[in-house]
């Protein structure tokens, strides 16, 4: 399973982006967002604002045992 930061690099590569530019379409700046990368550390609304730049959208959910979605 690939982490979010696996993700959002697969993404970029996709969308011809670079992580500067993905910086500076979610309001914050590249060092900033390089850090969160590298701790793989994103608030929910950090990871929304970067599929919505990314031209995708973000689901999360918590999935129990039973196979049950919350």
């Amino acid at each position: 399973m690939l982490t979010t930061t696996e993700k959002i690099k697969v993404l970029l590569k996709r969308n011809n982006m670079t992580a500067g530019e993905l910086a500076e379409q979610t309001g914050q700046t590249r060092q900033n967002l390089s850090n969160k990368m590298k701790r793989n550390n994103y608030s929910e609304d950090e990871l929304r604002a970067i599929a919505a730049a990314l031209g995708c959208e973000c689901k999360i959910t918590f999935v129990l045992k039973d196979g049950q979605e919350l």
